[in-house]
C-alpha cells in the first residue's frame, strides 16, 4: 500500500481533447423489407403491375460502450449487467482436499459471493478499475513529467471508473510515487514541484475501493537505465513467490523466508559494480478488511505477511485463514534493506481508537477532525486530498491532530545507504474456499 486524491465533478468532465468513448451501435433484423408483386406479373401476365410492401420489421440496436482516453467511463456503463472480470483463479498449493471440486466448498462460496459484507463483485469492480487505470498510467508516464501530474492522471482516472460515490466507492488511500532510495510513502504534497527524471525508478502503489473493499496493487517504472531491470525482476518474482505460496492454513513465516530466499537469489550490476538484491526487512504486506487497509478491526489486529526469514521469538506463526484478503507486496533494495522515516511527510490515517469528539482547546483541530472523518474515515488521506475536500489553512490544526495521537502520519521510508535503489511489485488475493483469486492480475504482471 501506499496509503487517497478526490476532484470535483468538474475534474470528471471529459475535456474536448479527451477521447470519447467508443459505442457500436450493432443493428440486427428480425426481417428483410421485401416486395411483394401481385397481378398479372406474379401469374406470369404482362399487365400492369402492382406492388404491396410488407410491414418493415423492427431492428434492434444494441450498444457497446468501450474506455476513454484518458480512462473517464465509469464501469458501470461497460458492464451493465453488473457482472465484472474474474481475477487470476488459482488452485491452493498442496490442496489434499480437492477444494476446486467438493461440493460443500462450492456452496460456501456461493453463499460467500452473495453476502453483502464480502460481495466478490465488489472486489472484482475494483481489481478491474485498477487494470484499467495502471494500463493507461504505465503507456503515458514519462520523465519531465510532475508527480502531481502523474499522481491526478492516476486518481482522476480511479475516481471516474470507480464512480466515486462518499463512502459507497473510491480511492483506496493515497497515490504512491516513491523514487529511487524512498521505498513508500510519497505523494506530491500541495505546491510540490518534483519531476520525473530519466533513470529513476519510480514505484506506483495506488488503490480503490468499492463498498469498503480494498484492492491494493503496485508496480516499479524504470526510466532510462536498463541496468536496474534485474532490480526489477527480482521483487516482482519474489511477489509472485509469495502468491504462489499463500493459501488457506499457510503460516505467514513461511511465507516470509521463501519471498527473501527467491528476491536474495538476484544480484545488479551497474556501472561494473555488483549489488546483491535485498529483501526490506521491516516491510511487509498484510491484510485488509472493510475500510482498513491494514486490517485491523475493532481490537483484533490486522496480519502482516513478512518478507523475510523470522527468527526467534520474531516468528508470527499465524495462519491465513479461509475469506481472508491479503496485500501480498514485497521490497526490494540494493542498499541496506531496511527503510527508515525520512522527509515531509503527506500520507495521514485517523488512529485506531481515535475519540468520536475532539475534546481539546484547538476549535481549528475540532473542525478539522470532523471534517476527516465526514470524507475519509478510516480510509488514509494526504494533504491534496483534504485540499480537494475543500479545507483550507489546515496545517497548524493537522499538525495538532498527531501530536495529540487523534491522527497518525506516515513520513516517505527511505533506504539511507548512499545510491541505494529500491522497487515494489504487490498484488491482493482473496482466500475464497475452492481456490485463491489474485483479483488485480493484468495482462501487464
Amino acid at each position: 500500500m501506499a496509503p487517497v486524491a478526490v476532484p470535483t465533478l468538474e475534474d470528471l468532465s471529459i475535456s474536448e481533447k479527451e477521447k470519447k468513448p467508443d459505442v457500436v451501435e450493432n443493428e440486427e433484423e428480425e426481417g428483410d423489407e421485401e416486395d411483394d408483386v401481385e397481378g398479372d406479373e406474379a401469374t406470369g401476365s404482362g399487365d400492369a403491375k402492382k406492388k404491396k410492401k410488407k410491414k418493415k420489421s423492427k431492428k434492434k440496436k444494441s450498444a457497446t460502450v468501450t474506455q476513454s482516453e484518458p480512462p473517464r467511463v465509469g464501469l458501470s456503463k461497460i458492464f451493465k449487467n453488473g457482472v465484472y472480470p474474474v481475477g487470476e483463479e488459482v488452485e491452493y498449493k498442496n490442496d489434499t482436499t480437492s477444494r476446486i471440486t467438493s461440493a460443500e466448498m462450492r456452496e460456501k462460496e456461493r453463499l460467500a459471493q452473495d453476502d453483502p459484507s464480502t460481495r466478490y463483485s465488489n472486489i472484482r469492480k475494483g481489481g478491474e478499475v485498477h487494470r484499467q487505470v495502471r494500463a493507461y498510467a504505465q503507456k503515458n508516464i514519462k520523465p519531465g513529467m510532475s508527480m502531481t501530474e502523474i499522481a491526478e492522471m492516476i486518481e482522476n482516472g480511479t475516481r471516474a471508473l470507480v464512480e466515486e460515490n462518499g463512502f459507497e466507492s473510491g480511492i483506496g488511500f493515497p497515490t504512491g510515487l516513491s523514487v529511487n532510495e524512498v521505498a513508500a510513502h510519497y505523494t506530491p504534497n500541495p505546491g510540490d514541484t518534483k519531476i520525473l527524471q530519466k533513470g529513476d525508478v519510480m514505484k506506483v502503489d495506488f488503490g480503490v475501493h468499492v463498498n469498503g473493499r480494498i484492492v491494493d496493487s503496485a508496480f516499479t517504472m524504470n526510466f532510462g537505465d536498463p541496468s536496474w531491470d534485474k532490480l526489477l525482476e527480482a521483487v516482482k518474482d519474489a511477489t509472485n513467490t509469495g502468491i504462489a505460496e499463500a493459501g488457506i492454513d499457510v503460516r505467514l513465516c513461511d511465507i516470509g523466508e521463501r519471498i527473501q530466499e527467491v528476491m536474495e537469489s538476484y544480484e545488479v550490476e551497474v556501472n561494473g559494480k555488483t549489488y546483491p538484491v535485498k529483501s526490506i526487512a521491516n516491510l511487509n504486506g498484510h491484510s485488509i478488511a472493510p475500510y482498513s487497509i491494514h486490517g485491523g478491526v475493532g481490537e483484533r489486529p490486522g496480519k502482516s505477511v513478512p518478507i523475510v526469514k523470522q527468527h526467534g521469538s520474531n516468528i508470527d506463526t499465524q495462519r491465513m485463514e479461509e475469506g481472508e484478503y491479503f496485500a501480498i507486496e514485497t521490497f526490494g533494495s540494493t542498499g541496506n534493506g531496511r527503510v527508515e522515516e525520512q522527509g515531509a511527510c503527506s500520507h495521514y490515517a485517523l488512529a485506531q481508537h481515535a475519540p468520536e469528539r475532539y475534546t481539546g482547546h484547538h476549535q481549528s483541530a475540532k473542525t478539522l477532525l470532523a471534517s476527516i472523518k465526514r470524507n475519509f474515515g478510516s480510509l488514509p488521506f494526504c494533504r491534496r486530498y483534504l485540499e480537494h475536500v475543500g479545507e483550507k489553512n489546515y496545517l497548524l490544526a493537522l499538525n495538532t491532530l498527531v501530536k495529540e495521537g487523534i491522527v497518525m502520519d506516515y513520513p516517505p521510508l527511505v533506504d539511507l545507504k548512499p545510491g541505494a535503489m529500491t522497487a515494489q511489485f504487490e498484488h491482493t488475493i482473496l482466500l475464497r474456499p475452492t481456490c485463491k483469486e489474485v483479483v488485480s492480475r493484468g495482462d501487464d504482471y
